[in-house]
Formats: structure tokens, sequence, C-alpha cells
């Protein structure tokens, strides 16, 4: 279990020194020294679960780029998702221009479903799965394990536990990292066995897209200044894909909880942007993560502001890509809201930012604590938490001092542990 308590740079800065000295590979039965002939030489990462969120769109580059700083020497390419748009590729082969990207999946006896597959599942000595909500893509590692019996790892998802095909297949795997404690915690109470099982952190807080002629053209037509903003992302419960996603059947439970959650949820979050506004010469865009939060911000809370705030609230009312994303909020002040990966990529590229969470997100938002922003985390399932919301991102955005420093440390640990665990192969 990961003690909090002790779970600090310090530390992790003297694992990391001995890791990258000696490429130690930690297993049940103590430290196996690795030579780099016995690094993956050629690596397909399976990844790229959906493109309606640029947080899910943020796993893949985040990932890429720490194999490109940390396993120079290898090859990669992507196993992609189906539904990877041209939109998206292109972003990509702008960061990874030499980047091959394939499609499609492992029949059941064990034939690629195209040629571009087969010739990759051959080509590749590794496969690892890269970051993820859960084990994304279990149907396409166990095809891997079964048909080609190569090693294979697995790099930063949560596990909610008590599902035993998944632990099967952790179990196989050379290495599993959790990007959350309680994951963890998890995959150890369940008695999960594996050479590696540890603490990773999402392979979002990587990514280093960018669009920045498009950010600073869009934020100057709406009179937003570098500094000079903070950004909010709201988001239902659930996230309402029957809204944005082809042929996908209407869930009436979860339409209903989010239509029972939304008041009480989007309500912190105008008073916070009227306390922001009325406190602070700072604006407020509000910004989506997800195809479905443009709508949800502006009848939620856009319009449901008073009048003196509403004027220094800016609504971006279409859908953006990870690097235009990612270059207005490396020029706001700070974020808040009730996402996870913008806040993941905030804090990645020095922005300070506060996380809300609730039961629906499963546990991936006490990966703020494993990381040292547990004072930036709150829960929305209690209300002493949505109390102290407001008060606490004011002093975010003002005490930017403090903010600094507490970016800086938790940035410190994540690179740490990014360097420890690249280092386990």
């Amino acid at each position: 279990m990961i003690n909090r308590r002790t779970f600090n740079v310090a530390g992790l800065a003297s694992l990391v020194g001995g890791l990258t000295g000696g490429l130690a590979c930690r297993t049940g039965h103590g430290f196996t020294q690795l030579t780099s002939a016995m690094k993956p030489k050629r690596l397909l990462l399976r990844s790229s679960w959906q493109v309606v969120n640029i947080g899910d769109i943020a796993h893949t580059p985040g990932v890429l780029a720490l194999l490109e700083q940390y396993l120079p020497d290898t090859e990669v390419r992507l196993w992609a998702s189906g539904d990877l748009s041209e939109e998206v590729m292109a972003m990509e082969h702008r960061r990874f221009p030499k980047l091959k990207i394939v499609k499609g999946s492992i029949g059941a006896e064990g034939k690629p479903s195209n040629a571009d597959l087969a010739d990759a599942l051959q080509w590749c000595d590794y496969l690892l799965h890269g970051s993820g909500p859960s084990l994304v893509a279990q149907r396409d590692v166990t095809a891997f394990i079964e048909h080609y019996q190569k090693p294979y790892g697995v790099y930063g998802i949560t596990y909610a536990g008590d599902l035993p095909e998944t632990a099967k297949v952790m179990a196989q795997a050379k290495f599993v990292y959790f990007r959350d404690s309680h994951s963890l915690e998890k995959a150890k109470a369940e008695k999960i066995v594996g050479p590696v099982l540890d603490f990773a952190p999402d392979g979002a807080f990587a990514c280093d897209l960018r669009n920045d002629a498009a950010a600073a053209a869009w934020l100057s037509s709406h009179g937003l200044e570098p500094g000079k903003f903070a950004c909010c992302i709201p988001r239902a419960r659930y996230t309402p894909y029957w809204l944005i996603r082809p042929n996908t059947k209407l869930d009436e439970t979860k339409q209903a909880r989010n239509a029972a959650m939304f008041e009480h949820d989007m309500a912190p979050l105008r008073e916070t942007i009227s306390t922001v506004v009325r406190e602070t010469s700072l604006k407020v865009l509000l910004c989506p993560e997800d195809r479905t939060q443009m709508a949800i911000g502006r009848e939620w809370i856009f319009d449901k502001l008073p009048a003196d705030v509403q004027q220094r609230v800016v609504w971006r009312q279409n859908f953006w890509l990870t690097d235009e994303a990612l270059s207005t909020y490396v020029q706001s002040a700070g974020m808040f809201g009730l996402e996870m990966h913008s806040p993941i990529m905030c804090i990645g590229n020095g922005i300070p930012a506060i996380v809300g969470r609730f039961a629906e997100q499963t546990s991936k938002g006490y990966m703020w604590r494993d990381i040292g922003l547990g004072d930036w985390l709150f829960d929305f399932d209690k209300e002493e938490d949505i109390a102290r919301d407001p008060a606490a991102v004011l002093k975010m955005l003002t005490d930017r001092e403090q903010s600094a420093t507490m970016v800086k440390q938790a940035q410190a640990l994540v690179h740490a542990r990014q360097a420890a665990t690249m280092a386990l192969w």
C-alpha cells in the first residue's frame, strides 16, 4: 500500500537515481539487472480509446512522449481504436511525424483483421497497454497473449476491483502500473500477483501537444489575455455518450441521475466563478473536455450567472482538440471544475489546477493525493468539501507563489515516478 506520508519527492528522487543507474527490474524475489540489449526494440502501443474527449486523446501522446524520452532507441508503433479520426491522427503526426498507426482486431483464430495490423503484431517484440480508465483493450491483450505469446505491460490504469478476467490478464503482465493508489490497493487486496505492481501517474501528465496559433487567435478574439483568466470545466455525473456517439442507446438510468444532480453540482461552480470574478481582476473561460460539455456550460452555468458576473465570463461554443486546449491552458492563471484530464495536463505543464470529483468518476481523482495535491482535491459528494471550494479556488488563483510551489512539487513527484517506471524494462 502506498503510504502517502512517506511517498515524497526526496524518496522518489533517490529511487530514480538507483533505478536509472542500474536499469533494475523489481520482481517478487528482489532485483534483476537488465542490460540495454534486453530492452524492447520494437514496441506496439495499444492506446487511443476515443476522440470525443480531449483527455482520452491525451493518454496516447503522453505515453509516446515518455517512450521517446526514456526509450529513445525503441521504435514504437500505435495500435489505435477504430474511431481514431483523421483529424486526431494529423495532430499526433505533427508531434510524432514518424509514428506508424494501425487499427483493427485479432480474430477468434488469431487472424488479424487487416494486413497492417498483422505486420505490426509480427514486427513487435513487446506490447504496451497505455493509460486509461481500465484495462480498456482487455480483449485485444487477451488475444495477443493467446496467439502471439510475447511479453506485455500495462501503464497507468484505474482498476475497479473484483474483475477476475482482468485480474488474470494483469497477473501475466511483466508489469502493471496503476494511476491511483486506490486501484493499486484493490489489486493487492485481491492478491493479484505479477513481477511488478506499482503506481505510475496517468500518461496524460506527459502530453505536450501544442497549437499556439489557434489558441492565441481564439483568445484574442474573445478578449482573454495571457495570465488574466481562469478555466472552468463542468461535467455531468455520467457522460451522455448517447448524444455524441452514433448508434449509442440512451441510458435512462444515467440520464435520470444526471438530471437529478445537475443543479447540485453546477451551483457550486457558479458560486466559485462569481467569487473569482467579483474578488479578482480575472475573467473565466467556460470550456469543454468532451463534446457534451459546451451545452452543459451554457445551460447550467453561463445562462444562470448574475449579470455582473456573466459579462466577464466567456463561454466556448465549439469543441477543440487537445493541442489547442493545452495551448490555452498554459496561458491561463489556473483551472477548476469537475474534470480530471485537463487538470492533469495543466499540472504536467506547470499550471495550477483544482479537481472536483464524485463517485461516478471512479477512483482516478485520488491520484491528486498521490502526487501531493490533496489540498486541491474536492469531493462533490461531501457538502463540507463543496463549501470549501470557492475559497480554495480563490487562494489558488491569487496566491501564485504558493500555487507555483505546489505545482513544482507535484511535477517533481510525477517526473520521478515516470523516470523510475520507464527504467524498469
